[in-house]
């Protein structure tokens, strides 16, 4: 298990604004990469070191060469990707420099060259761009970014936990954005004192939490198996009664004549349900609690009081 390595966001005191960038005269290239964020930050400071402009940057696996351009691969160096990170708090502050990160987990498939762009513009600038919305890819980076924080509230707000009979809950999601990076310190936090796994199905990963650290996980998949699937063996034999007691809260705490489907879908959109314990089918029938008794042909509430008859 290799433990989460997170680029630092820590507030940094203000440093001198770096004026121009080298100017990028040799023929454009095709870059590739690992895939991971340090193996892009690596192809940045590439970029300048050769004076190449990037005709594409992609990662290694799926890349896809140009008839034109030289294709070149770029081994990732932590060294010069550190160095490229925090050389950015020269030219943006510590909230915009975290935006490329968060552009950089959106999988948007122009990510690369929109991050490229995006610090290419900060380098030129003599002034802030964060906040120049006429340009297109300063927008372009702020929605992702938006985008991004709401699927990480989505995320901390709609996780459920299974709990095994080793005592370890699970969970499984299928976020549209790779968050798993920035919802671990919201979980290791919150349940500091059990052992819990989330795990993403669409990207083959999770974070483990052992009590101790939170790291990252892969798991062999088996072909033709799941590697979310678990067997009701291997669940605590108390865990359908927890799941029963939080429909039973679920429906209970609904109010039927205020049923909105429209705003409930808004904020709980229906790819998320499969994982949620309350839109599960129900094993036991729903009975509404029976609060109300009649005296003569009138419904008065429990608990309130009749007045006596003079």
């Amino acid at each position: 298990m290799k433990p989460i390595r997170r680029p630092s966001t820590a507030v940094a005191s203000a440093a001198p604004r770096r004026a121009g960038a080298p100017t990028l005269t040799a023929p454009p290239l095709d870059y590739t990469y690992d895939g991971t964020f340090e193996g892009l930050l690596t192809v940045l400071f590439t970029v300048y070191d050769w004076r190449a402009a990037p005709n594409s940057i992609q990662p290694e696996a799926t890349a896809q060469s140009g008839l034109f351009t030289q294709p070149a691969h770029r081994a990732t160096d932590e060294t010069l990707a550190a160095r490229v990170w925090e050389g950015l708090l020269k030219t943006m502050d510590n909230e915009a420099r975290a935006r490329l990160y968060h552009v950089f987990l959106s999988e948007d498939a122009d990510r690369e060259l929109l991050i490229f762009r995006y610090v290419d513009l900060a380098l030129r600038s003599p002034v802030d761009i964060s906040e120049n919305y006429a340009n297109a890819d300063v927008r372009r980076v702020q929605r992702l970014a938006q985008m991004m924080f709401r699927e990480k509230h989505r995320m901390e707000a709609f996780v459920r936990f299974e709990k095994t009979s080793d005592e370890l809950f699970h969970a499984t999601i299928e976020p549209d954005m790779d968050v798993l990076p920035l919802i671990a310190a919201h979980f290791t936090k919150r349940y500091a004192d059990q052992r819990w796994l989330i795990y993403d199905r669409r990207r083959h990963y999770g974070l483990y939490y052992d009590l101790t650290r939170t790291d990252i996980v892969q798991f062999e998949n088996p072909a033709g198996r799941k590697a979310t699937d678990i067997s009701a063996t291997v669940l605590d034999e108390r865990e359908p009664l927890f799941k029963h007691l939080w429909q039973t809260y679920f429906d209970h705490v609904n109010i039927p004549e205020r049923k909105n489907l429209k705003l409930h879908r808004r904020h709980m959109p229906l790819r998320y349900w499969k994982y949620l314990s309350e839109k599960q089918p129900r094993e036991v029938r729903f009975e509404p609690i029976k609060n109300k008794q009649t005296i003569v042909g009138k419904e008065i509430s429990a608990g309130q009081k009749l007045l006596p008859r003079g």
